[in-house]
């Protein structure tokens, strides 16, 4: 069975006034769109860390507490825990105590973090970027294997965790080395260009002797009562972050013509009206042979209240088609069934 999901980095939206939010605010926001999708039987929810003014979310764990505290059934994880600048112990420490207070529903996703404001801000080097993780990643999966026991433990099983994966190979290697779940933050062109990424995971997972292990893929969007609707409220905002993050790191400007390219059948925008998001969602789960999808449904300054109705539409109607869809075609990826 397909887990459909949300993520959020707790972005800081305009209010009624035309204005940011206090990341304050942001934060009692993020609380609610949690509690609404733990209302609407979506399976999981995921909140990314940052420490930067336009996201709020630097504590994942203590957002997801919250959130836990009034819910009950919807899993909550990070998306992603930045490892390479905080202590294993410590982050595992964090989100079993989740784990506890939430009736085992935590989950982690570790990575290195595609924004870089942690490392100079806990004072580590970034040129160490990729050292760090692959020592940290070693020492959180011994943690997993109970080497050495930290307090609290996990109640029961093991703390369900993922490591997140850009464009890196050799993160894939390492999901694999481990035996863990992979996700795939693809926010850019085709999902079918990871399929490269999904038959290396496969292929290191047997080479390493490790069981079969979930695939998931994390990708932004918006939903609303029709295509139009959504891509006119989505596109201000997401072109406005992406271009202030461009200038950060030197990307060129983007355009309309670059939204709605994105927003296309080959692009990694997930925007439009139910059908068009279910439809999308589908011809990536098969094929890629996922596991798990999570849309990004916050988006820059996007509003609350237009977050929430997509929620509210993802929920409500995306995934029920979703469901009914890979229900009634068995997943394929390049013509073989995926069990």
């Amino acid at each position: 069975m397909i887990e459909l999901g949300l993520d959020t980095f707790g972005d800081v939206v305009f209010g009624s006034d035309g204005r940011h939010v206090t990341q304050a605010q942001a934060l009692r926001n993020v609380v609610a769109e949690g509690v609404l999708a733990d209302s609407l039987g979506i399976d999981a929810f995921g909140v990314g860390e940052h420490h930067r003014p336009d996201f709020a979310v630097s504590a994942p764990e203590v957002v997801l507490a919250a959130i836990a505290s009034k819910t009950g059934r919807i899993r909550l994880g990070s998306a992603v825990t930045v490892l390479s600048s905080d202590d294993p112990i410590r982050v595992f420490q964090r989100f079993s105590t989740l784990n506890a207070l939430s009736n085992g529903r935590a989950e982690v996703i570790l990575g290195r973090g595609s924004f870089t404001e942690s490392f100079p801000l806990f004072g580590y080097d970034l040129s160490q970027y990729n050292e760090l993780f692959e020592q940290k990643l070693a020492r959180f999966a011994s943690l997993l294997e109970q080497k050495p026991v930290v307090y609290p433990p996990v109640e029961s099983g093991s703390l369900r965790t993922w490591v997140g994966v850009g464009g890196s190979p050799e993160s894939v290697v390492r999901a694999a080395k481990y035996g863990l779940p992979l996700t795939l933050a693809i926010i850019g062109g085709s999902a079918r260009r990871f399929l490269p990424f999904v038959d290396l995971y496969t292929r290191k997972l047997k080479e390493f002797g490790k069981a079969s292990q979930p695939i998931g893929v994390h990708s932004p969007g918006h939903v609303a009562e029709s295509d139009e609707k959504a891509k006119e409220e989505l596109w201000p905002h997401y072109l406005a972050m992406m271009n202030r993050i461009g200038r950060e790191r030197g990307w060129p400007p983007r355009g309309r013509d670059d939204f709605e390219r994105e927003a296309g059948p080959d692009g990694a925008l997930y925007v439009g009206a139910p059908e068009t998001v279910a439809a999308k969602i589908v011809r990536t789960v098969t094929d890629l042979g996922l596991s798990r999808f999570d849309l990004k449904y916050s988006n820059g300054t996007l509003p609350h209240e237009s977050l929430m109705k997509s929620i509210e539409l993802f929920g409500g109607t995306v995934i029920p088609l979703v469901r009914a869809a890979l229900a009634d075609a068995p997943q394929t990826r390049d013509g073989a069934e995926v069990s």
